[in-house]
């Protein structure tokens, strides 16, 4: 099972210090929380793709090119790619040369966006966000897996006779995963190509996370690509840890308190309750984190996202170290000993390549 951090990149004025970091500032604290994963031993590192103030990874390629170039092991990711406003010729190219440069540690997460006006930034319309999405990876699906593509659709010009470049690397295509927090469809469009689902997990209870990976599972068995319970999962999460639980609560209470995407909601107590959100001890984070698996099954990759709401980076790096040396460990040895052995691992390039050889004798 893969463990690692997502970002938003979100530019928060700390409540405790009145202070908001330059987004030079923000961005270069990125990159050192990313190399920060890498040591405490954290398998992936994934960032989201904003085009809008207060956030800064506009654009993600990047970002973890530069990681690619400062790291060793670390899968570089995405927290949300935006499918419905890049155009996906652009995206098999710059996803492509990234996984050249990074020897295949690449993979990425396919979403729509809610963002209304970041639509018509890129000349398109959030209400057409469904079929832009489905019909953008659809080509985006063919481009890394056909040397000549002939195209037409009704989002963008067609093609003739186009061959994307670079080619993937070892000719395997990065591993998808659609990331989707309420959408039924793009659960069913992952489980139709065989791709990964990735649930966020973060805002919604636990029963809306276990109906939409039951949807996906179902549908990845209906096309053939095998038993529900050898779909491909991941859950996002929010953790807060001190050594001690009322610290940890007392120290996170102003930034949930005054975080834009909590403030004037429902109490930390009672978002902690009706939400996979957990603040307290490393033994508390462990505990809730190996309920997951009680309702979506067992899965194969779990971020945690930990650098938002304002929190300076001195505390982000603290909660790595709490993560890579208390949490992450126990995790990993408790998920491994209760996975079945037909179950399969997360995807990593190499593995994707061992399969295509395997299939190709």
């Amino acid at each position: 099972m893969q463990f690692g951090i997502f970002t938003v990149g979100d530019v928060t004025t700390d409540p405790t210090t009145g202070r908001a970091p330059s987004e030079g500032e923000r961005i270069k604290a990125t990159m050192t929380i990313a190399q920060k994963a890498e040591e405490v031993g954290l398998d992936v590192f994934a960032t989201g793709e904003h085009h809008n103030p207060p956030f800064i990874p506009s654009s993600p390629t990047t970002m973890l090119g530069y990681i690619a170039a400062r790291t060793e092991r670390l899968i570089l990711s995405t927290s949300t790619t935006l499918i419905t406003t890049n155009d996906p010729v652009k995206i098999a190219e710059d996803y492509a040369m990234l996984q050249h440069l990074a020897d295949g540690r690449v993979d990425l997460m396919m979403g729509r966006g809610n963002q209304g006006p970041v639509y018509p930034w890129f000349g398109q319309d959030i209400r057409q966000g469904i079929p832009l999405a489905l019909e953008n990876y659809n080509l985006l699906h063919r481009l890394w897996r056909e040397d000549v593509v002939n195209w037409e659709g009704k989002f963008r010009t067609p093609l003739q006779a186009f061959t994307s470049t670079p080619r993937p690397l070892d000719d395997v295509p990065p591993f998808v995963w659609h990331g989707s927090i309420r959408s039924p469809e793009i659960a069913e469009q992952a489980a139709f190509y065989g791709d990964g689902f990735f649930h966020n997990h973060i805002f919604w209870p636990k029963e809306h996370t276990q109906r939409m990976v039951a949807l996906y599972r179902k549908r990845f068995e209906h096309y053939g690509h095998g038993s529900a319970d050898q779909a491909i999962v991941g859950l996002g999460g929010q953790v807060f840890m001190r050594r001690n639980s009322q610290d940890a609560v007392r120290e996170f209470r102003p930034y949930f308190d005054n975080a834009p995407v909590y403030g004037g909601g429902p109490s930390l107590e009672e978002f902690t309750t009706q939400t996979p959100l957990t603040v307290g001890s490393p033994q508390e984070v462990i505990d809730r984190t190996l309920t997951f698996r009680d309702y979506v099954g067992d899965y194969q990759r779990q971020l945690f996202l930990i650098d938002h709401a304002g929190l300076p980076l001195k505390t982000v790096l603290e909660q790595l170290d709490l993560l890579g040396e208390e949490v992450v460990p126990v995790l990993r040895k408790e998920f491994e000993s209760q996975r079945p052995s037909h179950v399969p691992d997360a995807p990593t390039h190499a593995s994707l390549v061992a399969a295509k050889q395997q299939k190709g004798q």
